[in-house]
């Protein structure tokens, strides 16, 4: 039940990220979520039986979860420190963390076919765990785990009153929280490939309670903590379209009231309808150019605006210059909410 809770956490995730996936360069994130929740997918009882079978019934199947697994941590951890830099590099190659992983991968299948395990198991580690080579197995794919977290969850409290919006200090706050939780877990499984082998079923039973406990709540933040941005950009870009529709409406209003004896100097086209992007963007800050225009050309013309028309306008010149400076600051997919980085790509 466990690993059906978590894996359904992961891949709604990935539908979170998914959307304006065309938009984005780097596809990190993605991917990572991708290897992890088919990691976590491939151990539900139903899709492990019936997969491992195909590969001819010997557990190879927990093999390939458990290689999806660390590869899917690696790939989420560079994403994440990525986006903690302050620096344009975020694209480099990490030959040393590539090297280690390679060598984590290698010892996973050293140690796995070490082991006897003859029987499909949908319950491994209970079955073969007290042997000293399945102890080895789980305790290489978790320490790594533990490092690749303890690091990332490291950088993310560190760096998250560094970002720039609060919806990305909040992200980090939330996979901070998740990597500890991820520790808790990391930790608990040692100490039951411990046990188990020991033969200390008591502490095995103890520990598996924290294991439960912190292996869900670690996908829940985690996962909350990398849905926040991508969720937060739609709803700011929705947000930022009504306003604009609802600012263009209004200032068209006063616009030709503005600009009613000076129509040499009005929009080639009527400004009817709300275009999308930037070219409202544009259209707005030229309405409202030209409404200036004709006041500081013909003052008299400020008698033809009531209050309404003056907010109206004070709302535009104050959307325009958090407009014009979102702009400016925007960053790329791959460095989320940083103060400092690069336009996007």
């Amino acid at each position: 039940m466990i690993q059906v809770v978590a894996a359904a956490v992961i891949w709604g995730l990935v539908l979170c990220i998914l959307p304006g996936v065309r938009n984005r360069k780097d596809h990190t994130i993605l991917i990572a979520a991708v290897a992890i929740a088919t990691a976590l997918s491939l151990n539900v009882d139903p899709i492990y039986i019936a997969g491992d079978a195909l590969l001819g019934g010997r557990n190879l199947l927990d093999l390939c979860a458990n290689v999806l697994m660390v590869v899917g941590i690696y790939s989420l951890s560079q994403a994440i420190l990525r986006a903690a830099e302050f620096n344009d590099a975020s694209v480099r190659r990490d030959g040393l963390g590539m090297t280690i992983l390679s060598f984590v991968v290698l010892g996973l299948a050293a140690a796995f076919f070490s082991i006897e395990a003859p029987v499909s198991s949908t319950r491994f580690m209970l079955d073969y765990g007290s042997q000293p080579a399945a102890a080895l197995y789980s305790s290489i794919q978790f320490a790594y785990i533990g490092i690749v977290v303890g690091l990332t969850g490291y950088v993310c409290f560190r760096f998250r009153r560094r970002m720039a919006t609060i919806h990305f200090r909040l992200a980090f706050t939330l996979i901070g929280i998740g990597c500890t939780l991820a520790l808790v877990v990391v930790f608990a499984v040692l100490g039951m490939d411990i046990a188990h082998v020991l033969g200390d079923l008591g502490t095995m039973q103890r520990l598996a309670v924290a294991y439960d406990v912190s292996f869900v709540g670690a996908m829940l933040f985690l996962c909350a903590g990398l849905a926040l941005p991508p969720v937060a950009r739609r709803m700011s870009r929705r947000i930022d379209v009504r306003t604009r529709e609802g600012l263009l409406n209004s200032l068209t209003e006063t616009w030709e009231k503005a600009t009613a004896n000076r129509k040499d100097i009005r929009l080639a086209t009527a400004a009817r309808g709300v275009e999308r992007g930037d070219a409202s963007t544009r259209k707005l800050h030229r309405m409202l150019v030209e409404i200036q225009d004709a006041l500081l050309m013909d003052p008299s013309a400020a008698e033809l605006l009531d209050e309404a028309d003056r907010q109206t306008v004070s709302r535009t010149e104050v959307f325009l210059a958090s407009h014009h400076s979102a702009q400016g600051s925007r960053l790329s997919p791959s460095v989320w909410g940083r103060t400092r980085g690069i336009n996007d790509r």
